[in-house]
Order: C-alpha cells, then structure tokens, then sequence
C-alpha cells in the first residue's frame, strides 16, 4: 500500500502569512492524493474489474450475426424454408381428434389381439380333443425332439437318444434366432425326467398340435411363439428351437413357474402364509421353510394378495407395517418379502391356533370390505408339527361353508404329525404334501395350483388371460440388450374325460406371445406429432408399454433388467397426475381425455421442455389393457396434408442421401419372408412401381413422404454446390447438414469426406437420439420445434460409450420450419447443420476481439488475463471455455458462485425433476470395530458349524438329481451380485429464462467482489458470459446437476407401502364347484431318495445342536 510522504511543518516558517496559506494549500491537496492513492490501492486489493456491458453486447451480436450467417448458409434452412412457402397453396393443416384417433388404434389393436385368441383357442381345442382319444400307457416307448438333445452327437457321430436330426434355419421374424417353423420341440427342465411315463404320455398326446401350430402361423403370420406347458413339467413350443442350458448346463426354466402358466391355471387369490419359527424348526427344516415359502412367492402376480405371519410363543408379521392387511403381491412387495424371510430366525414353542385366528381374521375382513381379489382365499401352514387343539378355530371361522382353503406343508422326514396336516388341509378344501428337502419344494407347492384349478376345470370355463409386460427369458441369449417387452394370450387345456371329472385334472396351459412393439406399431407415430406418444397399461395401473419406461439399467458394463421393470405404475411415469385422476380412469376402462401442464426430460435428464398435453383414452375390449394417446398443445394439434404426383414424387425419392425412418411401417415387410428383407425405402419404391402388388402399405403415409420428397429435393442441389464452391485448401468446419421432415424422411449431405466428419454415429443406429423411431422424434428436431421461429437450437455432443473420448467431438445446430395456412400452423420439418468444436471455437474467439471505438486499442478483450469468457446453451452446460477440460460442463460445477448469482437474479431457474425408476447404490453398512475378541476354539466351532451347514445344504439341493437348481437360489446369487437397488430420486434441471436477454452484477467473495456481464447471443439458445478473473469465489460450493435419492422416513415408508391405489378387478373368479372332490387332498412324498440323502437327518440329529445353527 502506498506510503503518504511526511511534509514540514508550517510553524517554522516565520510570520509570511502568504507562505503559510500556500503551505496549508499544499498540505491539503498531498492529503486528497494520498486519499486517491489509497482508493486505488484499496480497489486493487478487492479485486473488481470493470466489464463494460456495451463491449460484451458488441461481442455478443457480433459472434450471433456471423454464427447465423453460417449456420443459414450451410443448413440451407431459409430456402427449405420458402420452400415450404412456395407449397402453402396446395397444403391442408387439419386439427387431430384425439378421441377419434384413440378409439381407431384400439380398434386396430382388438383386432389385431383377437386373432391371436383365435390362435390359442385352435390349440384348446386340439389339445383336449387328442387327450380325450388318448389312452394312458404305462409302458410307452416314443422318441421325441428333446430341445436340448436335437442335433447333438456321441463321441461315435451318432445321434443321442432323444436328439435326433432336426433342421434350423435362421428366421427375421424370430430376431433371426435359428428355428424350424415345420415342427414343434420339447423342453424339459433339469428336475423333470426325460423319459418318465407322465412325460411321454403327455408329449405322445401333445404330438397332435404341430400341425395346429403350422396352421395357425399360415394363417396368421404376425404370430411369434406359440406353446403347450403341461402341468407334468414339459414345454412344447413352435417353431422347434435348440435350447441352451445356462452356464452351469442346468436348464432352469420351467414353465410352470412362468407368469402366463399361473394366471391361466387359477382365479385371483388372497394368500396368508404360515410359517411356524418354533425352536424345533431349526436348521435344516428353516432352510427347508424359507425356500417353501419363497417358491409359494414365486406363484403369484399382481392380480393376487398376501401376508407372510410368523409364529411361536406369539405371532408377528415379517413386515409389521403390513399388520392387519394384505399387500398386492407385485413384483416388488414379494422381492420385499423374500428378503424378510431369509432373516427369519427360530426360538420358543409353536402355538399354531393363535395365528390361524389372526389369519382368518384378516381374510374375513378384506372379503366383508370389499377389498383384496374377493376371490379364492387362502391359508398356507409351513411347519413342522401341530400339537394343541386347532379343531375348534375351524368351527368358529371357516366351517361349515369353507369359504378359505387351508394348504398344509409338513417340514422334514418326522411323520409323527402327518396325520394331523393332512387331517387339517382335507377339512378344509386344501392339500397336504411332505417337504423333506430343497429339491421337494417346487414340485409340491405347485399341488395348490392344481386344487385352486379345480372349479374352472370342472365347469370348463376357458377364461382368456392376457400378462402384465415381461422380457422373454427363452429368447437364449446373454445379451440383455436384445430383450424385448412381451405379453402373453394365455388359456387353460382340461381333461374332458368323464371319469376325471371330478377331479378337475388340468392338462396345462397353451399360450402365444405378443410382441409389444409390434402392437404399438398400430398407432403410427407420423399421426402424434413432434412431441406426441401411445402408452398402453394394465388393469393393475401398470404400464405395458411406454416411451418413458426404462426397463434397462448399466451395471459396469452389463447391462440387465431392473428388478420391478414390469411393475412400474402409470403415476410413476406420468407423475405430474398428482391426483391419478388420468391413471383411474384408465384403469377403470373408460372413455374420455384429460389435460396436464407436463415438464418432459430430454437428453438423458439434461434438459427439459415444458408442455401443455392433452391425453385421450380408451380400453381395448376383452383384454385388461388401456390404450392412451398423447398430443402436445399447439403444433402437436395439427396435422399437415399434403399432395404431389406418383411420378414427382418417386423421382425425388430415389437419391441415394435420402432414407427413411427404419422403424416407422410405410409398407408391412415383416410378414412375407421375400419382403424382410426390404429396407422401408425399397418397399416403398416397389410399392409405387407396382413391382409388387401384395405389399401392404400405409398410403396416407406414403402420399405425405412423396410430398416431403418434392419439396426438399432442391436442399441436395443446394448443398452439392456448396461443397463445391470450398476450397479445398479451407477447412469448412462444417461436416453434415442433415434435414427431417414430420413424415420420416431424412437428407444429409457431407462436406468433408466420411472419415473426417466429427462424429461418425449421428444419424445412424448407434445413435437412436438422432433417428426417427417408434418411440420419438430426433432430439434434435425436438428442441428445435420449441425454439422461436428462425432461432438455432446448439448443443455439444460427446461421443456415447465405454470407449468414448474425454473431450466433445461435435456441435449439432439445427431449427424448426413451420407452415402456416388458415392461422393453424405446423412444424413441416427441422434442418441443422453438425460443426466441429473447433471451428465453433474460432468462431466465438474472433468475435469477443471486437472494438467499440474504430480507433485506437481495444479497451478489453477475452483474451485479457484479468477476463473469463464462457459460451453456454439454454440449461447452463458450456460450449466454449478458455479452459477446453471445462467443456460440456455444467456452469454451477465450475463456477457456483456465477451460477448462484444467475438463480437470484433470475436469469437461470432451478427446476426439479423426479424419477420413479431409479438405480440407487446401497448406502455404506460400516461395521464397529469394537467387536468382542472370539477365542480360537469359537472360531474353529463357527468355522465347523458353517462348514457342515454349507455340506448338508449342498447335499441336499444336488444328491436328488444330481445337478438341480431352482430360481431362487438363481435369484439370492443375483441378490448378492447387484448392488444397485430400485429407488426414486430428485434432480435438477436449469432453464434459461428467455425474457431476461441480458444482466450484470457483482458477486460479493470473501476478500474481494466479481463482476459479471450476461448477454443473449441473438437467434440461437446460446449466451455469453464475461467474468473478472481476478476475484477467486472458490469459497462458493458448486451447484450440481445431480440425482440424490429420496429419502422416506419410517412413517410414510410404511404408508407408502400399505396404500393401495385403485385397481381393476379381473372379470371372472372360480373359487368352488359343487362337484369338487375335496377328498382328493394329497399324501405323503412318494420322490424316492438316495441312501445318503435318507441318512442326512440322523447325521444331523446326531450333530451338537449348536453346529447346525
């Protein structure tokens, strides 16, 4: 700091009175400088440097006017433009009817579905018609196409039994797997014995709907899987394919356990389960237990109910926020359910009575109000044994009508209380069965289903059911990218028999797989708009199909299904429906339309547009299904006609820059094998030529695709003779001008050779936010019908992937052409232009050189040390930075004391967004060190114990059939393996406010104050931003734009989890039958064992209790 000089006192000067005034002068005017000095030594220590906002204004429309010179030259977007100007007169913009639209494409959907009924009926019919002509053999010697076996060899050469010859031949309509579409094969899984007289007789007798299966697909070639599950465990499926085992060479699925089986095989169910946790249980029997129970889980559906008691001394719920209550049984609540029962632990004596009155009570209660699936009820008792007098809880609550199934499942080899579980199911409409190991646990729960079965079977009622949304697990293969969203038309095949009838035997189930992208294809996406969809959801609220659903998730770099994917609830994706006012009406199959304020997020959660929606609604008649549209107010309202001539239009088609959206159905290609081979374009083409008369094509479709065709057709002279006209000594630093247009078609043009365009992906299938799909249009064609009419909408592209470069490799510009005719205006298409950042770059560094004053230096520059300069877009990530690593940053994260200041002042809002599909990481379980130090004789004991409770578990899943596993051992590997969990979170999204074009401020830091400048760079979503470089806010924390999970507390956790939102009942219910033989109610476990095996029990009896638990 500067140092005021010391001046000489006046005193000494003698009696000059003149001398002393100047002397005083002087003194005064050395004070006022010292003063001036110590101001500026005092602003240079704070550090605040002035920005003149006119230069940063010249900057910014200096660098706004060359940017969209550029930007229009190369793009060509004012003649495409005046194109669509020039074609006004013969244009139409009609209004949609979006109810009109809706009820047409459910039309189209019920017919579509219908024929799939029909298939499945055939199969019906043909199934019980081969089994009433089928007598039993005992002895029966058939050979058959075993799925595993065909086509596989001895080390002689020959084929292996059951594995005869059998041709495969890759199929497009089967995603190219290879299969015969002449015959059917069977599938069996590890635990069901190939060659077992229940087995043959079964496919013997099933051999009848192979030419059933030809038929069907001749005559309805959009059909994909169709099959027979039998309830002895065996899988016929056409066409024949070639199973794989898993990667230990267990064939685990069985399709029993499958969703369609068991929704087809009974009505809707209220469950209680019982599981006895007494002392006696311990061990091996808990073990035993916990997997019964999870096998029961694993037979219900969203259209069933269930509770988990626990009981000893007292009863208490595994989940005590479900005291009271039964929980619908999605996929969610039984993961939930599962985990709670794998920490069950034993102790005390079992009192049986107390919690047969507690689950009575609950079943009672939801029949009397109405709630649950007011069907079948039922009560699951797991133990070990029953000792007191249970008899008169009986009488009180379910004698004498019944009304509540009692199913009883004994644990272990002890038949000292047999007699007593089989006395209680046979009271009570139910079935008993004997669990002695892991590997009984599968074959014996399924004994419910076939006694639940047994009033539908006895009356023949072949209800139709249709699954909630699943991925096909049959589709073979690792990649979990390649799985597709399925539901399945499913219906149950009875003995017709006469002697059986009583007995309500059920053959199995037959059923065929929809694809639910093919049925979406029903609702074209050219007729919804820029910003329009069709969803689809369950009588259960949940979704089968959506744009917004995410059934995927990136776990490193696999990719896999996400644990609840197909229970994701229509208010968790339409979120903005607070009051579910849409999602009830849906569920509830009405027809109507609904409008919402909706704000949708774009670019992976990046940004977000804000619209006006208007959703119309209607169900799909005989199918629990609701099919939703969805139109954006505004332009979304409007649909452009236009017309042109055959030959006009096809001349302007053929060029060789020209494509059209692959996944868009201009002409059907996928159901005539010589057509699937044709891209969309050459069927079109060949449509148009009459080439081939029996392609099916959409001619409304096709008539505004020509008409696009004509009109963009100069853009390809345009752009060829500009990329003429650049030298080649000049670098363009514009590689690809690209157009769209709202049928579908795309143009581009290079002006740089193929290898050298900054980002190879755009516009191709590794790039699907580019593209036209079923799902949206481009993300760029998006943004840029959001943006003022003439106005450029840039974004900085990175390159997707695991392999990606650090740093961005392209900038993508593009806007909006509208046409306007009888004051209706509608987007026609979106034209752009892809730059390399570089380019960009020289752009903007030229501008911000620029001077106010025509002579002399300039005042300040960006390239001055004591300036920061930013380039940013609309949601604050930086496009331009004098620092390249700061590049497609977000701003707060650089800088969070500039981004605060924005926020308050209102230039920049927070807006938060919310996902209800998360992927969370677990949070960290740190354990105290302060653990009790263990003896090394404890330690060995545990090590023994857990050795020989390992052994004996081992032993018990693989000595019966040698290499059996189950799904939920298959499940509880994957448990440990994920470490992400579904989750909501939070996060958010900022949103330049564009009524603010400019603004400056001051940033008060800790030792010094920021100045800042904001301006709107005109006719794009850019802005430019000069900082003071000098002043280090770095105190300020930064302001990120990430998701944080959303924490519930215990209260409205259980709330949350006891709510039950309004749901659709199914139409019908077979709970009893007056003919039913309720005598037919189980027997001890005939499944013969290895001596070993019969031998664990008394090793482990004679094992210290302490090593075995």
């Amino acid at each position: 700091m500067p140092r005021c000089p010391m001046l000489p006192s006046n005193h000494n000067q003698g009696h000059y009175g003149q001398r002393s005034a100047a002397w005083t002068f002087l003194r005064k005017m050395m004070i006022l400088l010292c003063l001036l000095l110590l101001d500026t030594s005092l602003t240079a220590v704070r550090g605040q440097t002035r920005i003149p906002p006119e230069t940063v204004k010249l900057w910014a429309d200096t660098f706004g006017r060359n940017l969209y010179d550029m930007v229009t030259r190369y793009s060509g977007s004012l003649l495409l433009q005046k194109k669509y100007k020039d074609a006004e007169a013969s244009l139409k913009i009609e209004e949609v009817d979006g109810l009109e639209l809706v009820k047409k494409f459910s039309e189209d959907m019920e017919t579509m579905l219908r024929r799939k009924v029909e298939a499945v009926k055939s199969l019906v019919e043909a199934a019980e018609e081969a089994d009433l002509n089928h007598e039993y053999n005992a002895s029966l010697v058939f050979n058959y196409y075993n799925s595993v076996l065909i086509n596989e060899k001895d080390e002689n050469g020959n084929y292996v039994e059951l594995g005869a010859e059998f041709l495969l031949e890759p199929d497009a309509h089967f995603s190219n797997q290879r299969v015969n579409v002449s015959l059917s094969s069977v599938q069996l899984p590890t635990n069901v014995y190939n060659k077992d007289p229940d087995i043959l007789n079964g496919v013997y007798m099933s051999e009848a709907l192979n030419p059933v299966f030809v038929e069907n697909f001749q005559r309805d070639p959009t059909l994909t899987w169709q099959y027979f599950g039998s309830s002895t465990g065996f899988f016929r499926i056409y066409p024949g394919i070639k199973w794989k085992p898993d990667e230990n060479g267990v064939i685990v699925f069985d399709c029993r356990n499958r969703g369609w089986y068991i929704q087809a095989a009974t009505s809707p169910k209220d469950i209680v389960i019982l599981v006895d946790v007494s002392g006696s249980m311990k061990g091996l029997r808990m073990a035993i237990a916990k997997h019964t129970i999870t096998t029961i889980l694993d037979t219900l559906g969203e259209n069933d109910f269930v509770n988990i008691i626990a009981y000893n001394d007292y009863v208490h719920y595994i989940e005590p926020c479900f005291k009271g209550i039964l929980v619908q049984a999605d996929r969610d609540n039984r993961e939930h359910f599962k985990q709670l029962v794998d920490e069950l632990m034993v102790k005390g004596v079992g009192v049986v009575s107390q919690a047969l009155i507690e689950a009575f009570q609950i079943l009672n209660q939801f029949q009397e109000s109405r709630r649950g699936s007011l069907c079948n009820q039922a009560i699951m008792l797991i133990t070990d044994g029953a000792v007191e007098d249970y008899e008169p809880v009986f009488e009180k609550y379910n004698w004498p009508d019944r009304k509540v199934r009692v199913f009883t499942y004994l644990i272990g080899r002890e038949v000292t209380f047999a007699d007593r579980m089989k006395w209680i199911a046979c009271n009570n409409k139910g079935y008993y069965t004997q669990i002695s190991t892991l590997a009984d646990a599968q074959e014996n729960v399924m004994e419910y289903l076939h006694v639940l079965s047994r009033p539908m079977v006895i009356n023949h009622d072949h209800d139709v059911i249709w699954t909630e949304a699943y991925m096909d697990s049959r589709l073979f293969t690792s990649e979990a990218q390649s799985l597709v969203l399925l539901t399945t038309v499913a219906m149950p095949v009875f003995s017709k028999k006469n002697e059986t009838r009583s007995h309500g035997i059920l053959l199995g189930v037959v059923g065929s797989d929809v694809t639910l992208r093919e049925l979406m294809k029903l609702a074209p996406r050219y007729k919804l708009g820029v910003h329009g969809y069709a969803f689809l959801n369950t009588n259960n609220g949940y979704i089968l199909f959506h744009p917004d659903l995410r059934p995927l998730y990136r776990d490193g770099k696999t990719v896999r299904p996400k644990p609840n994917y197909n229970s994701v609830d229509l208010s968790e994706v339409e979120w903005e429906d607070q009051a579910e006012t849409l999602r009830t009406a849906m569920i509830n199959g009405e027809t109507g339309s609904h409008s919402m304020d909706v704000k949708v997020p774009l670019d992976k959660g990046k940004r977000v547009l804000f619209l006006t929606n208007d959703y119309f609604f209607t169900d799909i008649s005989d199918t629990p299904f609701s099919l939703g549209v969805v139109l954006t107010r505004g332009h979304g309202e409007y649909v452009l006609l236009g017309n042109t001539s055959v030959e006009e239009g096809l001349h302007d088609l053929l060029h060789p820059d020209l494509t059209l959206a692959s996944d868009w159905i201009y002409c059907i290609t996928d159901i005539d094998p010589d057509h699937r081979k044709l891209s969309q374009l050459e069927a079109v083409v060949r449509f148009l030529t009459g080439m081939d008369p029996g392609l099916e094509c959409d001619e409304e479709l096709i008539r505004e695709v020509l008409f696009d065709a004509v009109v963009t057709a100069p853009m390809e002279a345009y752009w060829t003779a500009l990329a003429l006209n650049i030298s080649e000594a000049t670098e363009p630093g514009v590689d690809v001008a690209f157009l769209g247009t709202r049928a579908g078609l795309l143009r581009r043009s290079l002006f740089v050779g193929s290898e050298k365009i900054s980002d190879k992906k755009f516009l191709t299938p590794e790039d699907e936010a580019s593209l036209f799909t079923m799902d949206h249009f481009p993300l760029w064609y998006r943004q840029a019908s959001e943006q003022p009419p003439g106005s450029f909408v840039f974004n900085l592209r990175w390159e997707e992937g695991p392999d990606s470069p650090s740093k961005p490799v392209a900038v993508r510009a593009s806007t909006a052409v509208t046409v306007t005719v009888d004051g209706k205006t509608a987007i026609a298409a979106a034209v752009g232009i892809q730059m390399q950042v570089d380019y960009l770059q020289r752009q903007f560094w030229a501008a911000v050189k620029q001077c106010s004053t025509e002579e002399g230096p300039c005042l300040k520059s960006c390239e001055d040390t004591d300036l920061d300069c930013f380039l940013i877009d609309n949601n604050g990530f930086i496009l331009i930075s004098q620092r390249p690593q700061e590049m497609g940053r977000f701003l707060g994260e650089v800088d969070g004391a500039l981004m605060a200041q924005l926020l308050s002042m209102g230039v920049f809002s927070r807006v938060t967004m919310y996902d209800y599909q998360a992927m969370c990481k677990p949070p960290d379980h740190r354990h105290s060190a302060a653990q009790a130090l263990i003896s090394p004789l404890s330690a060995s004991l545990m090590v023994v114990r857990w050795l020989l409770h390992e052994c004996l578990l081992f032993l018990l899943q693989w000595s019966t059939w040698g290499s059996w596993q189950d799904k939920g051992s298959e499940a509880h590997k994957h448990k440990k393996q994920d470490l992400l969990h579904p989750c909501d979170t939070e996060y958010p999204v900022f949103v330049h406010q564009t009524s603010i074009q400019e603004a400056n401020g001051i940033i008060e830091c800790e030792a010094c104050q920021k100045t800042f400048v904001m301006q709107q760079i005109p006719s794009s979503n850019l802005l430019l931003l000069v900082t003071d470089l000098t002043c280090d806010c770095s105190a300020y924390s930064p302001i990120l734009q990430e998701a944080t999970e959303v924490k519930y507390n215990a209260s409205v956790k259980c709330d949350r989890m006891r709510s039950q939102k309004p749901r659709r009942r199914p139409g019908s219910c077979h709970a009893f039958h007056p003919e039913e033989n309720a005598q037919d109610c189980g027997g001890a476990s005939d499944i013969a064992m290895s001596l070993p095996l019969l031998l664990l029990p008394l090793w482990a009896w004679l094992l210290p209790p302490q090593l075995l638990w």
